[in-house]
């Protein structure tokens, strides 16, 4: 597992990777600048949750590590790692139809409610790691 240990880091590609589903109790980052843009991230076994210039990007529970998240006007993709199955919550434009793809397979259309959020479950537990495109 490729946890990060920074808690929040920019690659060279000009993605970002974050959260540490191994931590035992809470941490927290804030204020990070990355592309002109200000984030803070707080994860732990538990939870692990994003924001971008105050507003809300991702939250995954249990906790989960990110890496190579990417987001722009069609949607976001990324890869998600952990120990158990986890719902995670992706903020996006409200009240907009997004197809979903887990490891390269649709799971089908969702649209998000007012507030831009939709909720995808991802099946983690003796996997590890799994790749999460969704799209306009």
């Amino acid at each position: 597992m490729a946890v990060v240990t920074e808690l929040l880091r920019g690659e060279s590609d000009g993605t970002i990777s974050f959260g540490n589903h191994k931590l035992e109790q809470k941490a927290k980052l804030e204020d990070f600048e990355h592309a002109g843009d200000l984030y803070k991230v707080k994860t732990y076994a538990t939870m692990t949750k994003l924001e971008k210039n105050g507003m809300f990007m991702y939250e995954s529970v249990p906790g989960t590590s990110v890496l190579n998240f990417k987001e722009d006007e069609n949607g976001v993709e990324f890869v998600v790692e952990g120990d158990e199955d986890a719902q995670l919550t992706v903020g996006l434009q409200d009240e907009t139809e997004y197809e979903v793809f887990v490891d390269g397979e649709s799971a089908g259309k969702m649209k998000t409610n007012m507030g831009g959020k939709l909720s995808v479950s991802v099946e983690l537990a003796g996997v590890g790691e799994t790749n999460v495109r969704i799209i306009k």
